[in-house]
This record gives structure tokens, C-alpha cells and sequence, in this order.
């Protein structure tokens, strides 16, 4: 088991895997640029995987994350998650229930959970979750089939009802993390921003400033 869990507040910074957009790096590469960066924690999110594939990428993943005191956490697997020993769980919303969830992985890994509404937001709570991705804020292609972007008055709407951190996600970047942060989020989650990079660590530099 991974090392004990922790505040996701201190994180800032929350990077998710795309293998499909690392300009032909290995993932492994840039998991590597963004743990120089600064960058601590880290969802894997390769969704076209089976679980052999998955499983022998997480443990390769896990292999640079932990000696830099990094956490990683397995997308919508939760048996990958208790496989490799990871810290935790991400659940999108086809993915357990929280509270489901959470029995599963027990009450020592984390569990994170993607929400786009205040409702969904009340329910990962309730549920058991350490944390909320909340989005899409911005428009980003990753995020386009979720539907149109939420924008900042989410944020608003969600930060009074909810006391778990708030993580931000969709088109966020180094020049609007600023207002992300001053509308509520404890921090922002990023994907094309950090795995399209040409400079991986000066961006995650920037996201984490």
C-alpha cells in the first residue's frame, strides 16, 4: 500500500494522463518532466486499456511517482487501484457510485470523484470522496462530449455547499488559474495543458507557481 492519505489541498496541481497527445513521448516521459516540475499528484486516465495493459502501466508509472513522494491514482479501476497498491481512485460518472466506491477501496486510499453540477458535487460528498474535479470551466477538446463549458459561476455556486476540495478542470492554464482559484477551487486539473507541452516542466513550473 501506498503511503499514508493525505490533504489533496496541498497539491495545487492535478495531472491527467492522455498517452494520445504526448506529441510521441512516452508517457513515462512526461510523468517524469512533471514530477521536475513540481507536480505531486497524478490520475491515470487511459480509458482504451484493458486491465493486463493498464495494470503493467500503472506499476511503471508507480515506479517514478513514489520515490518523488508523488500520488497517483487509477481512473475508474478500482481493481487496478488495490492491484498495484495505488493511492487511490478516480470515478468519472459512469464509473461506481461513491459510496460504492469507497467501501471497496476501503477508508486509507483516496477517492476522487469528476461532478458537474452542484448535485453531483453533494452526492461525491456524501458518498465518501476525499476531493471533487469539477468541470469543464473552459472550453477543452478533451472535455467537449460532456457538453458546454460550466464556467466559473459553477465554482461559485458549488464552494458554499461543499467542504471537500474543489479541484477546477477544462481549458485551464497558467493565464487564467488565477481566477480559477479566486472564484473557489483549492486547485486546478489539467490534461492537453501538460501532455501537449513542449516544455512539460516549465508549464507544470507555472501551473504550480
Amino acid at each position: 500500500m501506498s503511503a499514508p492519505k493525505e490533504d489533496p489541498r496541498t497539491w495545487g496541481l492535478y495531472v491527467i494522463t492522455d498517452r494520445t497527445q504526448t506529441l510521441d513521448r512516452s508517457l513515462e516521459e512526461v510523468i517524469d518532466a512533471s514530477l521536475h516540475g513540481g507536480a505531486r499528484a497524478f490520475q491515470l486516465r487511459e480509458k482504451d486499456l484493458e486491465g493486463r495493459e493498464l495494470t503493467a502501466l500503472a506499476e511503471r508509472l508507480l515506479r517514478l511517482i513514489r520515490p518523488a513522494g508523488g500520488r497517483l491514482l487509477i481512473n475508474d479501476r478500482i481493481d487496478v487501484t488495490l492491484a498495484v497498491g495505488a493511492a487511490g481512485a478516480h470515478l468519472s460518472r459512469r464509473g461506481f457510485p461513491p459510496a460504492v466506491a469507497r467501501r471497496l477501496l476501503g477508508p486509507a486510499r483516496l477517492l476522487g470523484v469528476s461532478c458537474h453540477s452542484v448535485a453531483e458535487a453533494e452526492e461525491a460528498q456524501d458518498g465518501g470522496a476525499d476531493f471533487i474535479l469539477l468541470g469543464p470551466i473552459f472550453f477543452t477538446p478533451s472535455k467537449a462530449s460532456y457538453g458546454p463549458p460550466l464556467g466559473l459561476e459553477l465554482l461559485r455556486q458549488v464552494r458554499p455547499r461543499i467542504h471537500l476540495p474543489l479541484f477546477a478542470i477544462g481549458g485551464i492554464n497558467a493565464a487564467n488559474r488565477e481566477e480559477v482559484l479566486a472564484a473557489g477551487a483549492d486547485g486546478v486539473a489539467v490534461i492537453s495543458a501538460v501532455m501537449t507541452a513542449p516544455d512539460v516542466s516549465a508549464v507544470v513550473k507555472a501551473l504550480c507557481a
